[in-house]
């Protein structure tokens, strides 16, 4: 109702009574400003069509109520396009129920630690393919069952030697409990042990599909809120292997270089644009790689946010960015190609993109345009500039600096201050 208060949010997303130091939460449910289950029920039309033009317009304006997020998330990041029927994602859901029981199955069959309701924080394989005995693992995954997690990697080797994708696996597997452990860990949600185990099942489960990136740090911070939005475990997998899908070059690995070090080149290369003085000053003081600069790009503001606070952020970023051919790219990786020669297909309408998205549109570039991120990181970079100029003189002050936002900074005006920011970028760069 227009004039009625702004409800805080934070009672969705409870914090256990001893943990004090959480960051504040700016976010407040604001009444026609915020998108409601009403209005967004009213976005789509009988058969199931999303008007996503009104959609975006409201979660720009004053974000998703805590009730439907999960949902509308979904849309965001393409797990479902606009354009489909209430019938055919009905069927969509199943098919991919089914996908990730069957692979979840898999994984359960390798490690029946899996699915049982546990998880682990101690090794049960050496890199060579033998199993370990850890007193640890054997207390985690309850004495009292019928086999403990030695005797089941020693039943698998006794089949023959393992397999390379299976010895990663399943080296990946403790590192997943330890992450999950403290993932999270001042909210109430996580002190159900289900919750912990679903958490780390779903990782498990991506870590096996996804061979080229596996599991690495940051992953059950992305992860989590996807489990705590959408109770169905199949619908968490799918948000969060889309998540992953605009990220998981950031979490590519060689042996001389992570992914997000291409974003961490792309922050300076802006930085350098939009604010020459800074950049220099960073680069003096041996910071022109913006490895201080890591955290933010990886977990996406996860930790300079209250949880509440950080979800807010992403939905704003993923409303700017929003392509309405999301789904299909996802669905259909020829149309990539297609897209790229020139195909017959429909002009997207600007009205269905994010107000970002439609920037980009304008550039006759061959190039993938650069994430909102690096743009909302170069925001805080400008915003803390004369700060960053005067009082530091060594990285330990950039990185005290930049720490010291947590909890201070405003999801919407970062969002604003990164717009103008990629619109200057864009100006200044033509020019040069």
């Amino acid at each position: 109702m227009w004039g009625a208060p702004a409800e805080p949010a934070d009672s969705y997303y409870e914090v256990r009574p001893e943990c004090t130091d959480v960051p504040i939460t700016r976010f407040k449910i604001k009444p026609g400003k915020t998108l409601s289950a009403r209005k967004w029920q009213a976005a789509f039309s009988p058969d199931g069509h999303l008007d996503i033009g009104k959609t975006l317009h409201r979660i720009q304006s004053g974000g998703i109520h805590p009730s439907i997020r999960g949902e509308v998330w979904e849309f965001l990041l393409g797990c479902y396009g606009p354009r489909s029927t209430f019938d055919e994602r009905d069927q969509i859901r199943q098919h991919r129920r089914v996908q990730y029981a069957r692979w979840k199955n898999e994984c359960s069959e390798i490690f029946p630690v899996v699915g049982s309701g546990k998880y682990i924080t101690a090794p049960v394989i050496t890199e060579n393919g033998q199993p370990i005995q850890d007193p640890l693992v054997l207390l985690e995954t309850n004495p009292g069952a019928t086999a403990n997690s030695t005797e089941m990697v020693k039943e698998l080797s006794s089949r023959g030697p393992l397999d390379k994708k299976v010895i990663q696996w399943l080296l990946a597997l403790h590192q997943i409990g330890l992450d999950v452990i403290r993932t999270d860990r001042t909210l109430v949600f996580y002190e159900k042990q289900e919750n912990l185990s679903k958490l780390w099942d779903i990782l498990s489960v991506y870590a096996w599909i996804d061979t080229d990136v596996g599991y690495c740090q940051g992953m059950s911070d992305l992860c989590s809120p996807m489990i705590i939005l959408l109770e169905d475990e199949a619908e968490a997998f799918w948000c969060f292997e889309r998540l992953m899908r605009r990220l998981r070059g950031n979490f590519r690995c060689t042996e001389s270089s992570v992914g997000v070090e291409t974003q961490l080149s792309n922050l300076a290369a802006v930085t350098q644009v939009i604010d020459p003085k800074l950049h220099q000053h960073l680069e003096t003081l041996g910071g022109g790689d913006y490895l201080f600069a890591f955290r933010m790009l990886m977990v996406l503001f996860r930790r300079e946010f209250s949880f509440c606070d950080s979800l807010y952020l992403w939905e704003m970023m993923w409303a700017l960015e929003y392509d309405p051919d999301l789904f299909s790219l996802y669905e259909e990786p020829g149309l990539n190609a297609e897209k790229a020669g020139g195909s017959k297909g429909k002009t997207k309408s600007t009205r269905q993109c994010g107000k970002y998205e439609r920037e980009n549109m304008k550039i006759k570039s061959s190039d993938a345009p650069l994430p909102i991120s690096v743009f909302l990181v170069a925001s805080v970079l400008k915003d803390k500039s004369s700060i960053l100029l005067q009082e530091a003189r060594g990285l330990d002050d950039v990185v005290k600096i930049l720490n010291d936002m947590t909890g201070n900074l405003d999801a919407k005006k970062a969002c604003i201050g990164a717009l103008k920011l990629h619109k200057k970028y864009l100006k200044k760069a033509k020019k040069t």
